[in-house]
């Protein structure tokens, strides 16, 4: 998980309504790693945590995180009981497709040969990152914690799928209450589009847009919305 998120769980907005359980996932921070991935795992580790929260949970996600949510909804919505997803980046677009399943070989193939610095840069290209930038980078104070979780990227890519399109038939199995947003100032310009179809493709689907926010939403700006969603009766 990153900072925000991390400050996302302690914020006494959320706090005084919920019982706020914040996890790193597999391979990332304090937690530790099974091999051979599998998207199946980390919907168990959700599965564990919701047991251990008493049985039953709302459960919210952040870019991957909200993919991996998704995929827990679609399995284990017994369990959940509201769903909230933060710009998941699925793309539909045939070029933003093919672009994705080329990352993925060329991400597969990097981290096989232990490269892991070259697989950060195959990330920061993807999200648009000019190349005389991403030298620099190497040089950014955050550079070893981000190639000490390169491996993760693989497991990001995976609960996004093969070619990153929208899971529109997974979503129509979606049975529980799920408020799909985006930030009105993301920097990815497809992400409004996604959330709109997404949210329309789940029964119980609602939309909204977070104004001047961008994929790194403020905790300020998201807090109310998710303590609303979650308190309202539906």
């Amino acid at each position: 998980m990153d900072s925000e998120t991390s400050r996302l769980a302690v914020h006494p907005l959320l706090t005084q309504h919920f019982t706020v359980f914040h996890y790193d996932r597999r391979g990332r921070g304090d937690s530790t790693d099974t091999f051979p991935y599998a998207v199946e795992r980390e919907i168990e580790d959700i599965d564990a945590l919701i047991a251990e929260a008493g049985g039953s949970a709302f459960v919210f996600g952040i870019s991957s995180g909200a993919a991996l949510a998704l995929e827990a909804a679609v399995s284990s919505d017994k369990t959940i009981k509201k769903l909230v997803l933060y710009e998941p980046p699925y793309n539909s677009d045939e070029a933003a497709r093919m672009a994705w399943r080329n990352y993925r070989k060329q991400l597969q193939h990097v981290l096989a040969e232990g490269s892991r610095g070259d697989a950060v840069g195959l990330f920061m290209t993807l999200l648009g990152m000019p190349p005389e930038m991403l030298e620099g980078m190497h040089q950014h104070p955050l550079w070893p914690m981000w190639e000490a979780v390169a491996p993760t990227l693989a497991y990001d890519a995976a609960a996004l799928g093969e070619d990153a399109s929208l899971p529109l038939e997974k979503a129509a199995r979606i049975t529980i209450p799920t408020l799909v947003l985006d930030g009105g100032a993301s920097e990815f310009s497809f992400m409004h589009a996604t959330a709109v179809t997404l949210a329309r493709a789940i029964p119980k689907g609602q939309h909204q847009t977070l104004e001047h926010q961008t994929h790194e939403v403020d905790v300020e700006a998201l807090a109310p919305i998710l303590v609303e969603f979650f308190n309202a009766d539906q």
